[in-house]
């Protein structure tokens, strides 16, 4: 029989299962999802369900989307919390953009990261020995958040929410669903109707959005559970260019805010702390460094910095200057 596997035409001899066609292929159905014909195939069910001449499958897993040990400088217990999960680091990055997945490993460990963004993107089954970002980055360890990296509709973000859901269990998502490749401004129209479907279907949804407070507010009022306003466009490394507005989103909601793309370097990371954000996600301003490793634990210093600068409160801002060593006493 002939099945069609990511896209590619295979020939078996059948009947087979899902488990068997999986078996052939000499991949782990624990590292896997599976979808036959745009049916999610549960993982209990994979030697039941009979694979027919015709059929099309897809097999996904989770991509990447030495450090010196840092001690945290804030109080232990300053820690957040988002869908009743705890966390005491505020810094959250993403696993694509680096050279290999050792130096993956090594920039998430400098940053002291408790929870690592992670793309949904087919399995290559002509090389069932290829490395795969669990063998690098123990799910066991890290909280893994799967995102919708370069969707562009609520349909394509629903369908790889779910598989991602089967590949691991998890079901506190990062949604983003973009506009266009140029600017990879966030499509709020589709955003609002992929979270809503998400939502409804028992996703935990930290949702990455513009920086408009009304949106922001529409987004948390459905039931979103972290909303993450851009700093710039993504990959950008601009740093927040709009204070006001990420101001604004903190202070009416009740939710976490975190500033999701556009963070180029440490200190872009600690003014977005300074506002009040509950935290940051990054991705490219550590893997694009020239050496991540290094950055990476430059960003985990700022998110600290930048939270207890908050946590302290800022002097006033003042037109003239006012010294600092007392009048009194001068000679």
């Amino acid at each position: 029989m002939r099945v069609s596997i990511n896209g590619e035409p295979r020939d078996f001899d059948g009947p087979l299962s899902v488990f068997g066609v999986l078996e052939s292929l000499g991949l782990d159905p624990r590292k896997l999802a599976v979808e036959r014909n745009l049916e999610i195939v549960p993982k209990s069910t994979y030697e039941n369900v009979t694979v027919a001449d015709g059929d099309r499958l897809e097999i996904v897993h989770f991509i990447g989307g030495g450090a010196t040990s840092v001690d945290s400088l804030t109080d232990p217990d300053d820690g957040w919390a988002v869908a009743g999960q705890n966390f005491k680091s505020r810094l959250i990055v993403g696993t694509g953009k680096y050279k290999d997945f050792e130096e993956t490993a090594a920039a998430i460990d400098a940053s002291g990261a408790e929870i690592v963004t992670v793309a949904v993107r087919r399995v290559n089954v002509t090389d069932p020995n290829a490395p795969m970002l669990v063998d690098y980055v123990d799910p066991k360890r890290y909280t893994y958040l799967p995102n919708t990296a370069f969707c562009y509709t609520a349909d394509e973000a629903v369908r790889t929410l779910r598989l991602a859901r089967e590949a691991g269990g998890w079901s506190l998502v990062k949604l983003e669903v973009l506009g266009d490749q140029t600017t990879l401004y966030p499509d709020m129209v589709e955003t609002l109707s992929a979270a809503e479907l998400l939502i409804k279907d028992g996703f935990e949804v930290m949702v990455y959005c513009s920086d408009d407070p009304i949106m922001a507010k529409r987004l948390e009022d459905i039931g979103c559970a972290a909303i993450m306003p851009l700093a710039a466009p993504i990959g950008s490394g601009l740093g927040v260019q709009n204070p006001v507005n990420i101001r604004v989103i903190i202070e009416q909601s009740k939710v976490p805010v975190l500033v999701d793309a556009g963070v180029g370097t440490a200190s872009d990371a600690a003014v977005a702390m300074e506002l009040g954000c509950d935290g940051v996600l990054m991705n490219t301003a550590i893997a694009a460094a020239k050496s991540p490793v290094v950055m990476a634990a430059a960003m985990r210093h700022a998110i600290e910095a930048g939270r207890l600068a908050y946590l302290a409160g800022r002097m006033p801002k003042k037109l003239y200057a006012d010294p600092s060593s007392p009048l009194a006493g001068l000679i």
